[in-house]
């Protein structure tokens, strides 16, 4: 046994075990660490019947270096692509191989994620295929949904970084085009991919470049009205771009029938492979060319009979696209390289032609044998305690409202159901209204609701209600039509970073004359909050709660009690400075008053529950007995500090000695 020490000036701990009887520990508790090494023999016998110096290794990046450490698993293939360039001289063969071992990689970096993974092991194959077949970053490749995009990351040189998915200093989860060259456009809330992607092929042919352009969309975004309008659109200017829609085979409608899918078979192979050859996209554009020189008549009947026959070769619905103006391919197997390969390099080599869709069939659940298995070990060490949410609260005082109130129906939009309201849906089936990403129909559609006698609680995150915001106020604010908002994420939101981040609602809503706008401190106020809501009934109401969970354990959930609107309440007396908190900024402006009351300085703490209207009553009385007021907010310019700040000015109290800070989102 030998054993080495060494300094170093900042932190390591690393972890190797092999088939080689090395077992290195390395400990690390301040800076600068020591590092302590034992082992027992650093080289293998040389009688030994190893097949490998190294099975496994271990490795952690200090600080927290337990949320790092990763199994990594063999990848040889793999370890040899550093861009898309070196797929060029790969066999279909190697592809393949290439395909299993991204997915191998994936599993191992965000198995240990809690987040939605499966439609990144989805587009594997269809990631490869692009990147085999186009040459980003000249050609343009640009993604809708942020989890198809792991696999791209991992090929445009970012592999080394992906433990750091969604971490602080780490990748973003979403494509940035100040992240990579390759990322041709950032990918947002969905159904971006087809517009972005449009505008670029027609400002390459205005500056007259040949790049090829390829907008990926899947099958959940592409229900948003924007992809429909971005369709339209590209077939009116017949710009030549591809569309590749990754049918995930996945439905907000949970009764959605199997006999509605697009099956993929030998037949559908094949005739999508004529349909996308050079040879029969010309001889049907020949075909056009002689029909009109016959006539009108005969060209029309023509076009009548290329509709039905591709509508009879094709799933139900493809002759949507055609009648939208592009040509429609497919359906292909997502998971074939071979099939895919082939059907992007005749697309790639089409010339003129117009907008092209090519429907492409994926399986979320499609993975490695061993997958079950490292998820079981995974469970095995990292069981997940669960913990109550607001979300949680939010819902169960839902039900206890919907239960009094036969009226009380619930619309939900966004990208995903909140898992929480699961509870209200098999409750109350047929008062749920999940539309999907269609956030402009569900304010619109609360409002129907409203005016035919209901009480719609119109349930949107926080960053996608931005989306819906011309219907807020024509549709709903400027008729004073009582819909109520439930403004969901609302406030940072962790990992899933800007894209999803709520910042802006309180500014955007409380500006709105009509509406009544609120948030709770903690789930008491919640539920009050809904019982509140669920009270007006003669103009429109939103309050936000973050995500994350409750403050309280054990929580009972109590009868909702109305609070009377533009209250706020002072929760600690004190002196010379007064903290006013908004939503679920009350509990750091407690834990505030804690430490500075263990210094010996007493402050005043305020709950304001409104920010429109505001308690007036109440700030007067804080200006009054304090020499500072400071407002604390999870939102931006023009939020609530700005509604306290403009309120205090206009009356005079800035005219005293009181002294105004704001605290929020820069």
């Amino acid at each position: 046994m030998g054993a080495a020490s060494a300094s170093y000036p900042f932190g390591f701990s690393a972890r190797f075990d092999g088939n080689f009887n090395l077992k290195s520990d390395i400990a690390v508790s301040k800076f600068p660490c020591t590092i302590e090494v034992s082992r027992n023999s650093l080289f293998q016998a040389p009688n030994s019947t190893s097949k490998g110096l190294v099975n496994r290794v271990r490795a952690c990046s200090f600080p927290k270096t337990d949320d790092y450490c990763e199994e990594k698993v063999q990848t040889p293939l793999l370890d040899s692509i550093e861009n898309p360039s070196h797929l060029k001289n790969l066999s279909v063969q190697e592809l393949k191989q290439l395909a299993d071992e991204i997915r191998k990689e994936l599993l191992s970096v965000l198995s240990k994620t809690q987040k939605s993974f499966k439609p990144g092991l989805a587009a594997v194959e269809l990631t490869i295929a692009l990147h085999y077949v186009f040459h980003a970053p000249f050609d343009k490749i640009l993604w809708d949904s942020a989890e198809q995009t792991y696999a791209h990351k991992i090929l445009t040189g970012r592999r080394s970084l992906m433990p750091m998915l969604r971490r602080k200093d780490g990748i973003s989860g979403v494509t940035s085009r100040s992240e990579s060259e390759y990322d041709s456009f950032g990918t947002g809330h969905g159904c971006n991919s087809i517009s972005a992607g449009l505008g670029l092929a027609v400002a390459r042919d205005v500056k007259g470049k040949k790049e090829h352009v390829v907008a990926v969309i899947d099958s959940v975004t592409i229900t948003a009205g924007q992809a429909f309008e971005a369709m339209s659109n590209a077939g009116y200017l017949d710009s030549n771009m591809i569309v590749i829609l990754n049918d995930s085979r996945r439905s907000f409608n949970p009764n959605m029938e199997e006999g509605s899918k697009a099956s993929i078979n030998a037949l559908s192979s094949a005739m999508s492979k004529i349909q996308s050859s050079k040879l029969f996209r010309k001889l049907r554009e020949v075909a056009k060319a002689m029909t009109k020189r016959i006539g009108k008549g005969m060209h029309e009947w023509a076009a009548k009979v290329d509709e039905y026959a591709r509508g009879m070769m094709g799933p139900p619905g493809s002759t949507l696209f055609e009648e939208l103006g592009l040509y429609y391919i497919g359906p292909v197997d997502g998971h074939n390289i071979e099939d895919l390969v082939c059907l992007l390099r005749e697309v790639a080599s089409l010339d003129s032609m117009g907008p092209v869709l090519v429907h492409v069939i994926t399986e979320e659940n499609r993975a490695l044998e061993t997958e079950n298995n490292v998820e079981a070990e995974d469970n095995d060490e990292m069981p997940y305690i669960y913990k109550r949410t607001y979300g949680d609260c939010f819902v169960e005082a839902l039900v206890m409202e919907a239960e009094k109130d036969k009226d009380v129906v619930v619309v939900h939009a966004g990208m995903e159901m909140d898992p929480s309201l699961r509870m209200f849906r098999e409750r109350f089936p047929e008062r749920y209204f999940n539309v999907g990403m269609a956030e402009q129909h569900a304010v619109t559609f609360s409002a129907g609701l409203s005016c035919g006698g209901l009480k719609p609680f119109c349930i949107i995150p926080s960053a996608f209600l931005q989306r819906a915001y011309d219907q807020v106020v024509h549709d709903v604010d400027r008729q004073s039509i009582p819909v109520r908002f439930i403004i969901t994420s609302a406030g940072l939101v962790g990992s899933d970073g800007p894209v999803q981040c709520g910042a802006f609602d309180i500014a955007f809503m409380s500006c709105l004359p009509n509406m009544i706008a609120m948030a709770p401190a903690d789930e008491d106020e919640l539920v009050n909050m809904v019982a509140t809501a669920a009270s007006i009934n003669d103009r429109p109401v939103c309050f936000r709660y973050p995500r994350g969970s409750i403050v309280k354990k054990n929580y009972l959930i109590p009868t909702g009690i109305p609070i009377e609107v533009g209250r706020g309440r002072v929760l600690v007396e004190g002196e010379e400075v007064a903290l006013v908190g908004y939503g679920a900024m009350v509990q750091n402006c407690l834990n505030a008053q804690s430490l500075l009351s263990k210094l010996g300085i007493e402050v005043t703490v305020a709950d304001a529950r409104f920010c429109k209207p505001l308690d007036i009553k109440l700030l007067r009385q804080l200006c009054q007995n304090h020499s500072f007021l400071i407002t604390v907010e999870e939102g931006c310019v023009g939020g609530f500090g700005s509604h306290v700040a403009q309120f205090i000015a206009l009356d005079g109290q800035l005219d005293r000695k009181i002294k105004v800070r704001r605290v929020f989102f820069s």
